[in-house]
């Protein structure tokens, strides 16, 4: 179905406007590495638990968007172009199936979707509009607005801190070691030290100090979180161990780890993965959220409206100024 020129009733709604058709959406599509377009795709019919959700705002993630817009994600599954990336996207439910029509008029977050018939869905969730399961339409509150996009690297780092010991050295202060140092005094843990090679990200703390790695004299870290996604951090960090001590990988890696064998030895130190969050960890952050001891401001610093996301998304990855980019939907 092509674009009309239709009248909208809805939150997002002006006089007169450009709306595609009833089941064609207007999304981000990598067609290739560096190669991007904005386009209508056809979506896959409504089934009976599915819900039809209008996105307002779409984050982009610096870390793994970031390997699929440059080539260097390594295999995974549904991996492929074209593809529509994207797994921070907030909203509202307009249509639903059958067995889904409760669900009309929710505020929802967006873990992604596929359910594109001419593109790959990974991970799917920047478009004007997506059809997912009722099931991953996750409430969230709507007076969250924009912050909304957050749910998922919130409810990442909540799955990290819950897998293992909270953290007293956190490596990287972007969005994640931010959520990670937020989470840790939430929980009721001591105030982590965080690391941050750039002196630009070294403010916006809240309760914990950030400071340059070679400021810091301590060898006694008990539970150190990686968030900068630089594998090659890892001999230094294993330097700074207590015995016994556990390293957390909690960004995403392109490459092989490795690190020197004898100086791990010495310290017996742990190596731990903390993998994608789970629905336990959503519905943990939201309770953070809703309870106050969770605050999600401060961390979106660049806002573009989705019509120009060709450039935005080349800005989210190389503009040091930009912690975290969202895209607005509302016209586009």
């Amino acid at each position: 179905m092509g674009v009309a020129r239709v009248a909208i009733q809805g939150p997002f709604a002006t006089e007169e406007t450009h709306r595609v058709g009833a089941m064609d959406t207007l999304a981000v599509i990598l067609e290739g590495p560096e190669r991007m377009a904005l386009r209508t795709l056809e979506l896959n019919p409504l089934g009976p638990s599915d819900v039809l959700v209008e996105i307002a705002y779409s984050g982009i993630s610096s870390g793994t968007e970031k390997l699929l817009w440059n080539g260097r994600m390594p295999p995974f599954p549904g991996m492929g172009y074209p593809l529509v990336p994207g797994y921070e996207s907030v909203g509202r439910v307009v249509e639903a199936g059958t067995e889904a029509r409760g669900r009309i008029g929710d505020w929802v977050f967006v873990p992604g979707a596929n359910c594109y018939t001419n593109a790959r869905g990974l991970f799917g969730g920047t478009a004007r509009r997506v059809i997912v399961p009722s099931a991953r339409a996750l409430p969230v509150p709507e007076t969250l607005g924009e912050a909304g996009v957050l749910f998922a690297l919130s409810a990442t780092a909540l799955h990290a801190i819950n897998s293992g010991a909270a953290p007293d050295l956190i490596v990287g202060h972007g969005v994640l070691g931010r959520l990670l140092a937020r989470i840790t005094l939430a929980l009721g843990a001591p105030a982590p030290t965080v690391w941050e090679t750039n002196a630009a990200r070294r403010g916006g703390a809240y309760d914990y100090r950030v400071i340059a790695p070679e400021e810091d004299e301590r060898r006694d870290y008990r539970s150190v979180y990686d968030a900068s996604g630089d594998a090659g951090v890892l001999d230094e960090l294993v330097g700074r161990l207590a015995k016994g001590g556990e390293i957390t990988l909690a960004g995403f890696y392109s490459g092989r780890i490795d690190f020197a064998f004898a100086p791990a030895f010495q310290a017996e130190a742990r190596l731990r993965i903390a993998a994608e969050w789970q629905p336990q960890d959503m519905v943990g952050t939201r309770a953070l959220v809703e309870n106050g001891r969770l605050y999600l401001g401060g961390l979106i610093s660049t806002r573009r409206p989705a019509a120009q996301a060709l450039d935005a998304y080349p800005q989210a990855f190389t503009d040091p100024d930009c912690l975290k980019m969202i895209l607005d939907w509302s016209n586009a």
